[in-house]
Order: structure tokens, then sequence, then C-alpha cells
């Protein structure tokens, strides 16, 4: 069977305003954050519909027995926000996940050559192989931080198919490249835009994710 990245843009009215009040301007820092936690929220509410693990059992309820789906805290639920823009999405994914462990990982741009590398990495040296993964980072420009990120976590025993990606924006360039090196890979987004300037940065985008949401 062939593998092909799946990409998915949900139509949720509520993912839509706040990717529009990221993408502003003239939207505030302190709104610019609450934006990030909303679309962390939201995309993070569509990543794990179908992809959390569940047991089938039965409840009584004041009446009856009942049958009843709970989550199965059994097998890991891990959130890796990339550092520090994947911090933005954090809160809002937690808030879903409050189970989840946080493990995070640094990776920055050289901009001169536009290269991603890593500079810091929490993560243990093994995961557990059936460890759902989600990744968040606002931005898919490239795709070369999430190639390294993917390379981390697929060197430590995880399965690219338990891994969902929630960014804001995405690039065709950076979905392109990791059809290629992770097509078994889910992405989560709430816009794909066309086209990278010479800095590599998406147009027309939201900016820098990272100053935007910490003011710097």
């Amino acid at each position: 069977m062939t593998l092909q990245l799946r990409v998915y843009v949900p139509p949720h009215p509520l993912i839509k305003h706040w990717l529009g009040v990221a993408r502003d301007a003239g939207t505030p820092s302190a709104l610019f954050r609450t934006a990030m936690t909303e679309l962390g929220r939201w995309l993070t509410y569509e990543a794990v519909r179908d992809w959390l693990p569940t047991i089938e059992t039965t409840v009584q309820t004041p009446l009856a027995p009942c049958p009843a789906t709970f989550i199965n805290t059994e097998i890991p639920v891990v959130v890796v926000p990339i550092l520090r823009a994947g911090l933005s999405l954090l809160d809002g994914a937690q808030s879903l996940l409050p189970l989840s462990s946080i493990y995070h990982l640094g990776i920055v741009r050289d901009e001169a050559t536009l290269q991603p590398r890593c500079y810091l990495n929490k993560f243990p040296q093994r995961f557990n192989p059936q460890t759902r993964i989600l990744i968040t980072d606002p931005m898919l420009a490239t795709g070369g931080t999430m190639t390294i990120a993917m390379d981390e976590l697929t060197a430590r025993g995880i399965d690219p198919g338990n891994v969902r990606v929630v960014s804001v924006v995405a690039a065709h360039a950076a979905l392109q490249k990791l059809s290629v090196t992770y097509p078994s890979l889910t992405i989560f987004t709430a816009a794909i835009d066309e086209t990278l300037n010479e800095q590599g940065y998406i147009v027309p985008g939201l900016g820098d994710a990272g100053d935007r949401t910490f003011g710097t």
C-alpha cells in the first residue's frame, strides 16, 4: 500500500475566526496569544477525533447498566511543542489533553544559511512504541524543522503513523517535503498558503509567530 501524507484544513468557523485575528498585523500581542491558544484548542480537537486510544466498558447509570467508551490512559499521549513558537499552541492543546506529558524540542533557524538546527532535546532515549505524539508548530514553511523533529522521534521508536501535527499555516513547500520523507504523517492546519519569500517566511502567513506571541 502506498502511503500518502494526509493534510486536513478543518472548516470550523471558530478556526477561521481566530486565524483571521492571528493574520491581522494590527492584532496586539495579548490578543495574538489568545488567538493562538484558541487555534491550538480547536485544531487539537479536530486532530484527536479518531486518534486517541479508547476502551469499551460498561457503567451503571442511576437506572440501568449502559455501554461506555473511555480514553485508554495506559497508552501514553505526548505533546511536543517546537520551541519557541510551538508554546503558543500548547495551552490550547493541553486543555484538551490534560493527562499528556510535555516534551520540549528546541529548533532554531540559522539566519545566514536559513537551515534549522536542534539546540534542545528533552526526549527520552526510547518512547513506548504505542505512544501518540501531537506536535505543535504554528508555521510549516520549508518542512526542515518538522523533518528534524520527526527524525528525532523515529530514532526513539515512534511510528510516524501515530504522530499528528497541529500548525496554523502550512506552505506547499513543507507539505511536499514531508510527503516524501514522512508520508504516513497527518497534519491539521488552519490554512495552506502558496509561497515563501526569500527569507523563507510563508506569504501571506502571519509573520513571526514567536515574536508576535511573546512581544519581542
